[in-house]
């Protein structure tokens, strides 16, 4: 395993980080086979891990912290805050009254007396960014925290965390997760050069695009038995709704996506590598990139992965993938990971709604 800094902060983390939204009734509810991936993965060199409050409603936070005991001490954490994870008018967001109460909760769901890395799990436009990481600041300051980032937000808004940081002399967000992956390559055009320009770490999630780099989906039939297409048309795609239009075979993007896989694994083959491997290693090509999250969802999947470890992609496939896919491209829209609101009718048609 090789490591790689997080931004400017001089914390060392492994180039491929665990991610747990699998874990709990949304995903793998056998609670032995998810701790024994996070062992499996520790073992492996693995050092950086990321969850989430809403994962599984907050049963992949319970998972984690169970798995994490006694090793602690060895983990890069990272979870986030900011849906919605209640009932409540005020069970979301980026106020002080939800991170403050919400913070805790994950805490103890955890099973620690702190956060690694506590990430704002998309905007929230609603409230004034100073009372935003105020709060994030304060909890710095109380040893609760220890790094602030933000999830799948525009670079825009990651200028301006960054301008209010500054300004009213709060702690900075020193880490970007978002999708980037082959199929997925929006974040090249505007955010992975505001993370350079700010030194910031990056956090690549989706880098098998859901499956879709794995081979596993083809025009001939349908999704596999437990694949991500399968299980969004239950349940867990109730919970997020976006991720049935990312697999619905009927979109042009999906479609399209299909004819380019037949003209991806070629490439793979030449490099000597499977469309998977090539797919995991493909973030970490770009300098802006300080690890990727990975987030198998049983034990076998965890053993694919770990087999592509230590690819490297040269510079001779890299040119090819981008002759295919050009640097910036996004082949489906729904895999975007953040709909900016402004798009929405009432904010584009009707005075007065808007935000700020």
């Amino acid at each position: 395993m090789m490591y790689r800094y997080l931004g400017r902060t001089g914390v060392q983390v492994s180039e491929y980080m665990l991610g747990t939204m699998s874990y709990g009734s949304d995903g793998n509810s056998d609670e032995r086979e998810c701790v024994e991936i996070v062992h499996r993965a520790l073992d492996r060199g693995i050092n950086f891990i990321d969850t989430a409050d809403t994962y599984s409603h907050g049963e992949a936070e319970s998972i984690v912290g169970k798995a994490i005991s006694g090793r602690r001490d060895k983990v890069v954490l990272a979870t986030k805050f900011r849906l919605s994870a209640g009932d409540g008018h005020n069970d979301q967001g980026g106020s002080r009254y939800w991170i403050m109460k919400q913070v805790e909760n994950s805490l103890r769901r955890l099973k620690t007396d702190h956060i690694d890395l506590y990430q704002m799990h998309r905007p929230d436009l609603q409230t004034d960014l100073e009372e935003t990481l105020g709060a994030l600041s304060d909890l710095v300051t109380q040893g609760k925290v220890r790094y602030l980032g933000g999830s799948t937000a525009p670079a825009w808004y990651l200028a301006e965390t960054q301008a209010v940081s500054r300004l009213q002399k709060l702690s900075r967000f020193i880490n970007e997760t978002s999708p980037y992956s082959i199929f997925q390559r929006a974040a090249e055009r505007e955010t992975l050069p505001a993370v350079q320009h700010y030194r910031m770490g990056f956090t690549a999630w989706s880098p098998l695009n859901g499956g879709w780099l794995t081979g596993k989906y083809s025009s001939k039939g349908g999704a596999p038995a437990g694949s991500r297409a399968d299980r969004v048309q239950g349940q867990w795609g109730k919970h997020y709704p976006i991720l049935q239009s990312r697999f619905d075979m009927e979109r042009p993007g999906n479609r399209q996506k299909l004819e380019l896989l037949s003209a991806l694994e070629p490439i793979a083959r030449q490099a000597g590598l499977s469309l998977m491997h090539m797919a995991q290693a493909f973030p970490l090509a770009h300098a802006a990139v300080t690890a990727v999250i990975l987030g198998p969802r049983t034990i076998e999947q965890f053993v694919s992965m770990e087999a592509g470890f230590e690819t490297k992609l040269d510079h001779s496939t890299l040119d090819q993938i981008d002759a295919l896919i050009p640097p910036g491209a996004l082949i489906e829209e729904a895999d975007r990971g953040y709909v900016s609101p402004w798009l929405a009718p009432e904010i584009r048609r009707h005075a007065g709604t808007g935000f700020g």
